[in-house]
């Protein structure tokens, strides 16, 4: 569903509809006006031939988006924005049941960006699950509230040591010495900044708008792993001498995982009971935290 004229988000949509359309999944784009969005979400909530929901955004380039963002139920929710799925990840929680049979969704960028370092054996999947970027620094280069912080948090509770680096400092996202506490605690590292954290990262992640920004490459750790998200290519073309690995851009992983999030939606509905279903729709329906078809709006 879209209802702004923003080329990135436009962008987003026919990547996400070409690919949906090469992996079998039935992909409708439905073009509303913005005052009448959230009368759309919540038809499309109640829409039994739609599994999955995706707005594009911006609609009102304010808080009025978050708003729109809760009235999806976490049944279609895909792009895991939903207030339920945003506190089980900073929780540290992944599950949606105490039986464990139903996942709880993440974000598609943030865990696109787990997958990639996941498919790069950054994971050590000799430790047990949970733990597996134990002995890992990490710097991130954005906190933002759909990105950089989400990311960060994940990145820790998945046992790494984060450098979360952004305008107003740093703060370190960790999960304490031997990573023996259940979920993340943020530290502020006062008067520090990028120069400290580059040279500790073995994995540098950035993901700054603009052209003017450039990670000084020099800092780098000799070998580290850089991965860059944001539209902008925040390193420079010298950064292929020093790193082991270089990721320029995670679109296409990012449309993969927002995929998988719908079926894993799907699969979670095998699991849910119908009153809890409709509980759900209840609690979005007022904007509360709360087939095999396989439809995107």
């Amino acid at each position: 569903m879209t209802a702004c004229k923003d080329p990135s988000a436009r962008l987003y949509a026919d990547w996400t509809n070409k690919t949906c359309e090469e992996n079998g999944f039935a992909f409708s784009l439905r073009e509303v006006d913005r005052e009448e969005v959230e009368t759309h979400i919540i038809a499309a909530n109640h829409d039994e031939a739609i599994d999955g929901i995706i707005v594009y955004y911006p609609i009102f380039n304010s808080r009025q988006d978050q708003y729109l963002q809760q009235l999806i139920t976490v049944d279609k929710d895909v792009e895991g924005l939903s207030h339920r799925y945003i506190f089980n990840m900073y929780q540290n929680i992944r599950f949606l049941d105490s039986e464990n049979l139903q996942k709880s969704i993440l974000p598609c960028t943030p865990l696109a960006i787990v997958k990639v370092l996941e498919y790069l054996k950054v994971y050590n999947t000799i430790l047990p699950y949970g733990n597996r970027l134990f002995g890992h620094s990490i710097t991130v280069v954005n906190r933002s509230e759909v990105v950089g912080r989400p990311l960060a948090a994940l990145l820790a509770n998945d046992g790494a040591s984060v450098y979360s680096v952004d305008v107003d400092g740093v703060q370190q996202f960790t999960r304490g010495e031997g990573i023996k506490k259940r979920r993340h605690e943020v530290i502020e590292k006062e008067a520090w900044a990028l120069e400290d954290c580059l040279p500790l990262s073995d994995v540098v992640i950035t993901g700054v708008p603009g052209e003017a920004f450039k990670i000084p490459t020099h800092l780098l750790k000799e070998g580290a792993v850089c991965i860059n998200f944001s539209t902008d290519k925040n390193f420079g073309p010298e950064v292929k001498d020093r790193a082991s690995i270089y990721v320029p851009a995670i679109g296409k992983v990012t449309i993969i995982v927002l995929l998988r999030n719908l079926l894993r939606i799907i699969q979670n509905r095998q699991h849910t009971p119908r009153p809890e279903v409709e509980k759900r729709l209840r609690s979005a329906d007022n904007g509360q935290s709360p087939k095999d078809a396989s439809t995107t709006v």
